[in-house]
């Protein structure tokens, strides 16, 4: 092949390769394009995966699981898995559908299952009911989040019974206003729809009861696979922090999820919001 038709082949190659449309990106903490590869190498080596989501977003959902899988490839039964979309009294009744003593109806019937639960987080559950690894409950019962959010913590301190005390954080916790997670939901620029203190020390009662069990359940050698919101475990803060708060020798890599019009390049303000960074394409299906 002479020398022009070698430029016109790698011409027309680099523009079939170039205009494929990717589902997604990946980014390290600096914006620069990773791999998959990277990123699952640091997980192997990590104490802690905080996997940060989007909750509709089939992407973030399949390699969530993909990267579950890969990681017990290596670790096999010294991986353990936890979510914040499963509540901590529900414990029990995860437990008993994981070893099989009831069926998936009742475990249905029993959980406060999210509503994209049979798309999204069942082929996680499944997993680790076939691999026989645990799967742990680390969020707050919603109920106590909501006095929280309408009350606040000290209401919350005042009133809980010994009983339920088990299934939050130590209180009274930590909380710092002045974080940016917190900040932001205080003067409501995160565009909820609501906001106000309470509402910031709701989250933060999350983020301490799902570091809180995730620490309960950890043992030195086994590595912790978290999933949950990206907002809960970005920039160092929400979970993360009080996961350090306990313990600061605890290696813990960060994955964040965000949407953009293109993702050929990963926008300034998502840069070092984690470890790494998944980037789809904002008009990406949803699961719900």
């Amino acid at each position: 092949m002479n020398f022009i038709l070698r430029i016109i082949l790698i011409f027309f190659l680099f523009v079939a390769l170039t205009s494929d449309k990717a589902a997604y990106k990946i980014f390290d903490a600096k914006g620069n394009e990773t791999s998959y590869n990277k990123l699952f190498n640091d997980a192997k080596k990590a104490d802690i995966v905080m996997f940060g989501e989007l909750h509709d977003n089939p992407i973030c959902h399949w390699l969530e699981l993909e990267l579950t899988k890969d990681l017990y490839n290596d670790k096999k039964e010294n991986l353990v898995l936890g979510a914040e979309m499963f509540e901590a009294d529900n414990q029990v009744s995860l437990d008993e559908y994981l070893k099989g003593y009831i069926k998936e109806n009742g475990f249905k019937e029993n959980a406060r299952l999210w509503p994209n639960y049979i798309t999204d987080y069942s082929p996680l559950v499944e997993f680790a009911k076939t691999s026989k690894i645990p799967f742990i409950a680390t969020n707050i019962p919603r109920r106590y989040a909501s006095i929280v959010a309408s009350k606040g913590l000290e209401f919350l301190d005042s009133i809980i019974t010994t009983e339920a005390r088990k299934w939050v954080a130590p209180l009274p916790i930590p909380f710092d206003s002045t974080l940016k997670c917190y900040k932001d939901l205080i003067n409501g620029s995160m565009g909820m729809g609501h906001s106000g203190i309470n509402i910031a020390k709701a989250q933060a009662i999350k983020d301490a009861t799902m570091a809180y069990f995730i620490l309960k359940n950890y043992r030195r050698g086994k590595t912790f696979m978290h999933y949950n919101g990206a907002y809960h475990s970005n920039n160092g803060s929400g979970i993360v922090m009080y996961l350090k708060y306990s313990d600061l020798h605890l290696k813990i890599l960060s994955i964040s999820s965000v949407e953009q019009s293109q993702i050929s390049t990963l926008d300034k303000e998502s840069m070092g919001l984690a470890d790494y960074t998944i980037c789809t394409p904002e008009d990406m299906t949803k699961t719900r």
